[in-house]
């Protein structure tokens, strides 16, 4: 299936579009992984959103993360073509500041990012959230596929993590790792102040553990199981534990999303199939991770694999506008931020309703949202409202 789904051309390309035109959209049944890669023309499976009436051409930036696999594994699978998508995606980027800088400069249309979306939003960037990549439209908190490694050295307890105190810690300074060194401060009742935190990007944090520049490190999948697997005494200190409201969400910049409605939905809807995918066939999507996150080892991806199944939530809520309205709080109280803005302003929720509801059969396999927490395109958020709607997970 992955050989037929990668193996299109131009030609393949025009003649799937206008099959699916001619049928009334794309089959969902393939964009599901279910039985093969060819269109059977019935359109009883999928929803009733059309192909794109013509190729319409997509660049995509993504970080070298486990849990942002969804954008290539859409690509491997085909969900794309199926939806008349021409999607080139942009070489890995370290960290989401650098995925949003490309997005700023036109080179992308979309990316996924969390944390550093808050402070480009501050610097004036016009950015909206269309979807998530990862987090919870059903509860607040989630953070499964964060996790800290800590050297045999630092005599860092994972059973009291106030011997943290003192301690040397990489991050990467605004991202969701930073985010989450925060707020498992905050639940053990400490601050910033208590550690020395190391502005690191997570392909270095191995060498600065075995050199001993740093005694911990927090990032996100596979960096903490591929730093345990490398570097001699390493341990997981904390894996999740629902110390903050993850936040991962496909954005794009206010300009491009309205210019462009429907290559949005065609966009979400195939991110929503490969989401789907994933969350059925995790091994099969850790073999897939292994192409697109260097030097990955398959062990690695697959245990990733299985944290990062639990996060694929690519709903909105309420839940989600308070995860992000938290979290810039939580920012703004610890000075990480300067000011705050109302997210209102910056979540388009249009697309994914429209995703939800033409495609049920991508989404039947996640939690419930609470009925208090649905939310309808002119939706507006109340911070106590949402309080109440969103269980705290």
């Amino acid at each position: 299936m992955l050989a037929a789904a990668c193996g299109s051309d131009d030609d393949s390309s025009d003649e799937d579009a206008s099959t699916q035109e001619e049928n009334g959209g794309a089959d969902e049944g393939d964009a599901e992984g279910e039985d093969d890669s060819t269109d059977d023309g019935d359109g009883e499976e999928g929803g009733d959103l059309p192909a794109l009436p013509e190729l319409t051409e997509v660049n995509v930036g993504y970080v070298s993360a486990v849990d942002q696999m969804g954008v290539a594994i859409a690509q491997d699978l085909g969900f794309y073509d199926e939806l008349n998508l021409d999607v080139t995606l942009a070489d890995p980027f370290p960290t989401g500041v650098d995925a949003l800088t490309a997005l700023d400069a036109g080179d992308v249309d979309f990316v996924q990012v969390g944390t550093p979306s808050i402070n480009a939003v501050l610097e004036g960037m016009d950015l909206v959230y269309l979807g998530n990549y990862s987090g919870s439209s059903s509860q607040l908190g989630i953070d499964e596929t964060m996790a800290m490694v800590a050297t045999a050295e630092s005599e860092i307890d994972p059973d009291d993590l106030t011997t943290l105190a003192g301690k040397s810690v990489g991050v990467s300074i605004g991202s969701i790792n930073h985010m989450y060194l925060l707020g498992l401060l905050e639940e053990n009742g400490m601050s910033a102040d208590d550690v020395e935190i190391v502005n690191t990007p997570p392909p270095e944090m191995a060498v600065a553990m075995e050199t001993g520049s740093l005694d911990a490190a927090i990032a996100w999948d596979p960096w903490p199981i591929t730093i345990r697997n490398d570097v001699d005494g390493v341990f997981e200190a904390v894996r999740g534990g629902g110390y903050i409201a993850y936040i991962g969400y496909i954005v794009s910049t206010r300009e491009y999303a309205e210019s462009n409605p429907e290559t949005v939905e065609a966009f979400l809807t195939a991110r929503a199939a490969a989401d789907h995918w994933m969350r059925e066939t995790p091994d099969e999507a850790a073999e897939v991770t292994t192409r697109w996150v260097p030097d990955t080892e398959i062990e690695v991806a697959e245990e990733a694999m299985q944290y990062n199944v639990i996060q694929l939530d690519p709903r909105f809520s309420a839940c989600n506008y308070l995860a992000l309205d938290t979290t810039i709080q939580l920012f703004n109280d610890m000075e990480a931020i300067d000011g705050t803005y109302d997210v209102n302003d910056h979540f388009m929720p249009g697309p994914i309703l429209s995703v939800m509801e033409r495609n049920p059969e991508l989404f039947d396999d996640l939690p419930e949202i609470p009925q208090e927490a649905q939310i309808t395109p002119d939706y507006t958020f109340v911070r106590g409202e949402a309080e109440s709607a969103c269980p705290q997970g």
